[in-house]
């Protein structure tokens, strides 16, 4: 088989993967290593790693030595979930390593994925659809984390770590002065909010469109699938509630409401402290980008960067 190529950065990694004759070979070499010869490639082209399909029936990801981390995430996930979960999500076909490179061969779930599908749901759909989506991060917290957190930081020294980037990281960002002040005061508040010791759940951090599939029928639309494991850790559960509210609530209370309500909270609502824990959260997540929030006109509804915790949470006071 051809060997993998040395790669030292993500820039050597796209330049490498954005060309089909350097990556071709290797990929058709695991393949027939695999026992499998495919006829159709195709790439998938939102991926941190190589992702390609074979034959619209597997999906090999192919993980350079610079994302060795996402590579153990899901393997270990996808083994741990297999059989747990009341949502589908893929199975391990074959796997592999070499020269620090990882694969994993994994099976093509039905469904249509969420970046695609969801601004064809009509807003009820949406609503039911979020609050699947709940009830699947519910079902999959309720699991023991077994060993899903080995390797990774605890929960109290992720949190730790967040906090202490956080300040800078949003100012290069470009937020606002006003704004980063207020954002001192979450932080220095974050230690007493963030709930650090309590027992740990599995988190993804990762419910967003690109990662859930989507299937419809005579017009009612259901969670199908959920995809993409490379960043599991546990933690306090409510952080895996971030990702749908940012890219799939839009701001909309009804929307939001069905998400928690499926997650199991009384009424689709929040009270002051855990819209307080949330919006937290929201600085101290790994992926956090003020720019990204998805809310037509929040800024100019929100004054403080405080206000943002109720333009996005609906509460119960």
């Amino acid at each position: 088989m051809v060997e993998p190529p040395e790669i030292a950065n993500e820039t050597d990694f796209e330049r490498w993967r954005s060309r089909p004759d350097q990556w071709l070979p290797l990929v058709n070499g695991i393949a027939r290593e695999e026992g499998i010869n495919p006829r159709n490639l195709s790439q998938f082209g939102n991926s941190t790693n190589l992702v390609i399909d074979l034959d619209d029936r597997l999906i090999l990801k192919l993980f350079p030595p610079i994302y060795r981390t996402q590579f153990t995430s899901e393997r270990n996930a996808l083994r741990y979930l297999a059989g747990k979960m009341d949502v589908p999500i893929p199975s391990i076909e074959a796997e592999g390593e070499r020269n620090g490179w990882g694969w994993l061969i994994i099976t093509k779930l039905d469904g249509i994925v969420g970046s695609i599908a969801w601004s064809l749901l009509p807003e009820q759909e949406k609503e039911r659809v979020l609050e699947q989506i709940g009830g699947a991060i519910s079902s999959m917290q309720a699991l023991p984390p077994g060993d899903l957190s080995t390797g990774k930081p605890s929960w109290r020294d992720f949190v730790k770590g967040q906090i202490d980037g956080c300040f800078e990281r949003h100012r290069q960002l470009g937020m606002s002065p006003g704004f980063l002040s207020d954002l001192r005061v979450l932080l220095a508040d974050a230690p007493s909010v963030i709930p650090l010791d309590a027992p740990p759940v599995i988190l993804t951090g990762d419910w967003i469109p690109q990662n859930i599939l989507l299937s419809e029928d005579r017009g009612v639309w259901k969670l199908a699938g959920v995809i993409d494991f490379g960043d599991v850790m546990t933690g306090w559960g409510e952080y895996d509630l971030l990702a749908p509210t940012a890219f799939m609530c839009a701001g909309s209370h009804g929307r939001t409401k069905s998400l928690l309500r499926g997650y199991g909270t009384v009424d689709g609502e929040c009270d002051s402290a855990m819209r307080r824990r949330l919006l937290t959260l929201t600085f101290l997540h790994a992926e956090s980008d003020l720019r990204k929030v998805d809310i037509d006109g929040w800024e100019d509804r929100a004054t403080r960067l405080f206000d943002l915790g109720d333009i996005i949470w609906p509460g119960a006071d």
